[in-house]
C-alpha cells in the first residue's frame, strides 16, 4: 500500500513510518500492547460520512491497562487523555503543535502531513515544507513537541480511524482574556494547542484561527 500511495502522491515527499528519514519528526512506538484500544476503535467508533470527528477523551478508552502503562511509563507520571479522530480528511487545512508529545495510533492505514515549528518564518509557514508519513494500520507513532501536524489523511475511500493520546486537557476550550502580547500567544487556539490554518479553511477562520499557512493546501490522493 505504501508504494501505491507514494506513486499517487509524487507532489509530496512521502515516507514510511519505519524509515530513518522520519526521525526528525517522530518515531514508531513499540513495547506497548495497544490491542484494547484497537478493539474498542473497531467495535465502538464509526467513520463519519463527511468531515472528521474528534473526541479528545473517552472514558472507556482510559479505563484500560494501557492508559496506566502509558501515563507512568511513557509520560513519566503526567496525566494524559485518550480519544480518537476518525474521518474523511484529504487535505492539510492547518498545522498545530503542542508542548508535549502526541501519540497517534493508526487503526486504519493513514498519512500524516508533518512539518517543523522552526520552519515558521515571519509568522508564516510555507506548505512546500510539508512531508507525508504513511502509517500502516495498528501502528503507533510519537510526534515530537516541535512537530507540526493536524488531522490524519485517509488513504482508502472509506476514510480513516485513529486513536490520539495527549497530555490531559489538550484541545479543550481555553478561557483567558489577558490579551495577546507575543506572536505565539496569537496562535493559541485551545488548551495546549497552537494553530496555523490555510486560507481555504474557512470553518476555523470563522473561529478566529490564525491564517499562517501559505502555498498550496496540500492534498493527499487516496486509493479509490
Amino acid at each position: 500500500m505504501y508504494q501505491t500511495i507514494k506513486n499517487k502522491n509524487q507532489h509530496i515527499r512521502m515516507m514510511h513510518v519505519t524509515q530513518s528519514s522520519v526521525r526528525p519528526y517522530g518515531r514508531m512506538i513499540t513495547g506497548y500492547d495497544f490491542s484494547e484500544l484497537i478493539d474498542y476503535m473497531h467495535l465502538k467508533t464509526a467513520i463519519p460520512q463527511e468531515g472528521n470527528r474528534y473526541l479528545p477523551a473517552i472514558q472507556e478508552m482510559e479505563h484500560t491497562a494501557l492508559f496506566e502503562h502509558l501515563m507512568h511509563g511513557y509520560y513519566g507520571g503526567m496525566p494524559i487523555q485518550i480519544g480518537y479522530c476518525n474521518g474523511q480528511n484529504t487535505q492539510l487545512n492547518g498545522l498545530e503543535y503542542h508542548k508535549g508529545r502526541e501519540i497517534v495510533l493508526a487503526i486504519t492505514d493513514l498519512v500524516l502531513l508533518l512539518g517543523h515549528v522552526q520552519d515558521i518564518k515571519e509568522k508564516q509557514y510555507h506548505s512546500e515544507n510539508v512531508v507525508g508519513v504513511f502509517v500502516p494500520k495498528e501502528t503507533a507513532i510519537e510526534l515530537y513537541a516541535t512537530t507540526l501536524h493536524f488531522a490524519p489523511c485517509k488513504v482508502h475511500k472509506k476514510g480513516f480511524k485513529s486513536s490520539i493520546i495527549l497530555p490531559e486537557g489538550t484541545n479543550s476550550p481555553i478561557n483567558y482574556n489577558g490579551g495577546v502580547h507575543t506572536y505565539e500567544e496569537g496562535l493559541l487556539f485551545k488548551k495546549n494547542k497552537w494553530l496555523l490554518v490555510h486560507s481555504e479553511n474557512t470553518k476555523l477562520m470563522r473561529q478566529d484561527a490564525y491564517v499562517g499557512i501559505i502555498g498550496e493546501n496540500t492534498r493527499v490522493n487516496y486509493v479509490s
